[in-house]
């Protein structure tokens, strides 16, 4: 218990304990208003209207009537839409072509013409399926007032057009909200970072101060320094998705008592994994480089941004080594999907498999350095 009163010392003699709090939870707030309007709506398009007639006018009213669309100018004529999306003023061009409205009298088919933007493909989520949406039912309602005029009753005239319709629901995150993908996994980078950082400095600075060995060989002196680091990122974590869920709003189904058995779980993992990698660092100036390790592969293969189901098969199991591979999938389950914690034992068990063989390769390590300074001390007595 001497380590872990040491540790402590060390800890409350720093910053750290400030920067662990402070961070994640500056982070929270900052990205939660930042991205607490994540549904586009309203995305600005123009529409070139060459028929001018009282069809192609419907239509544009149809068009800024979607919630995700608002036309911001009309233009009589052809222009060039490299023109008119140059100055980001509109990220997509509606073409009606001339004629529409006199096709449509006569049962002829038209085309409508759709320029998007696609420099930044999330500008465009929205109006993709309003514009479908917009097409698919005005073509029933031509197709279903003309089979009524032949005399066919609108019930059987709909169930001739269409005699499949779709219901859909979206589960656990019905407006696609960045706070619960994106934002999360940056708030858990910072806190991951940080705690890596200190985690694993632990033993190159005990060997700077001559303190590494002197404890004695047994990994138990070493392990147990980890635990305030542990606790202190765990309570960080929480207060931390507490915030997301005040300020952006976050799902969070998960009772906070019930989900702190899984982040310390991981946080333990985290922690003995960084003391792993960090433990043949000879100057504690250069253990944020050797972290790099758990850092970047973290951000970009454990479902930050993009689901791991897009990798191949050789980055979904590159994964399986980290930390935050198994949190991220708990927090989807547990925090978003409700799960219980009992369907969980896999990525539990993984990350107590993580803490397991980083405890090993500790021991060994710390157990290879006694036994290579016992040598050196027996060669100089002699």
């Amino acid at each position: 218990m001497k380590s872990l009163a040491d540790e402590w010392k060390h800890i409350r003699g720093s910053k750290w304990i400030i920067i662990i709090f402070a961070a994640p939870l500056i982070a929270a707030v900052f990205f939660g208003l930042m991205f607490s309007r994540n549904q586009l709506s309203e995305t600005p398009v123009v529409v070139m209207d060459e028929d001018h007639s009282s069809y192609s006018r419907q239509l544009i009213e149809e068009i800024n009537a979607s919630q995700y669309m608002k036309v911001t100018n009309v233009f009589a004529n052809r222009l060039s839409p490299d023109t008119l999306l140059a100055n980001e003023k509109a990220v997509a061009v509606i073409f009606l072509p001339e004629g529409i409205e006199q096709r449509k009298d006569q049962g002829l088919p038209s085309s409508i013409g759709v320029w998007m933007d696609n420099t930044m493909p999330s500008s465009l989520s929205g109006i993709r399926p309003a514009i479908q949406e917009i097409i698919t039912t005005e073509n029933m309602t031509l197709a279903v007032s003309r089979l009524a005029q032949t005399g066919m009753d609108i019930e059987s005239a709909k169930a001739l057009v269409s005699p499949l319709s779709q219901v859909q629901r979206m589960l656990y995150n019905p407006n696609s909200s960045y706070i619960g993908t994106m934002v999360i996994g940056f708030v858990n980078i910072i806190i991951l970072m940080l705690t890596t950082g200190a985690a694993g400095a632990i033993a190159p600075r005990l060997r700077q101060e001559g303190k590494l060995i002197s404890e004695g060989s047994s990994p138990f002196q070493l392990w147990i320094r980890v635990l305030p680091y542990v606790i202190l990122s765990t309570c960080s974590s929480l207060l931390s998705y507490g915030m997301l869920k005040q300020v952006g709003h976050m799902r969070f189904e998960a009772a906070p008592y019930v989900f702190i058995i899984p982040l310390l779980l991981y946080s333990m993992a985290l922690c003995l994994l960084a003391m792993l990698l960090g433990y043949s660092v000879q100057n504690v100036s250069r253990v944020g480089a050797r972290m790099s390790l758990i850092l970047y592969p973290s951000f970009l293969v454990t479902g930050i941004q993009l689901t791991p189901l897009a990798f191949p098969t050789f980055f979904q199991v590159t994964a399986w080594g980290l930390p935050m591979n198994w949190l991220n999938r708990m927090i989807r389950g547990m925090a978003f999907r409700h799960g219980e914690l009992t369907f969980y034992s896999v990525e539990l068990g993984a990350c107590i498999l993580i803490i397991g063989l980083a405890s090993l390769g500790i021991g060994l390590f710390l157990r290879r350095e006694s036994q290579v300074l016992t040598s050196t001390l027996e060669a100089k007595a002699v």
